[in-house]
């Protein structure tokens, strides 16, 4: 299995042409990591209602591997995703409820809070790292 990175490249703050909302002017360059390994930093702060893991969340978001590779994005389908925070890796879950509605946030999910030794067919490949910028559309 490969070893999770022990170091972090980073930026300012992450461009992309597609469709990504505005991000605050200052985020830190560097992430937090909360207790189960997943990283993360905040892009965009929102003091507005944050779900919990039995929440519906409507999200615009994209997903890429270490690789560069984006293997999925909401924004070129030119609409957000809903679904309930269940239903979704537990990385997801996790971070979701670090950001508040309106609010959009990096994450760095470990291959043990994405789809793990399985990986999923045809995009992600067994033991991988997951990264993605999530905007949280709206909180049910």
């Amino acid at each position: 299995m490969p070893a999770e990175p022990t170091t972090l490249s980073f930026v300012d703050k992450p461009e992309f042409q597609d469709g990504t909302g505005p991000m605050d002017a200052a985020i830190a360059p560097e992430f937090l990591k909360t207790a189960s390994g997943l990283r993360y930093r905040v892009l965009r702060k929102s003091d507005r209602k944050k779900p919990t893991a039995d929440s519906t969340v409507s999200v615009h978001y994209r997903g890429w591997l270490n690789s560069g590779t984006v293997f999925d994005s909401s924004y070129e389908r030119g609409e957000p995703t809903t679904f309930p925070l269940r239903n979704v890796i537990a990385g997801w879950t996790e971070g979701m409820q670090l950001v508040g509605e309106g609010g959009m946030i990096e994450l760095w999910v470990p291959s043990r809070l994405g789809y793990g030794e399985r990986g999923s067919p045809g995009s992600i490949p067994p033991h991988s790292t997951l990264h993605f910028i999530v905007e949280l559309v709206s909180v049910k």
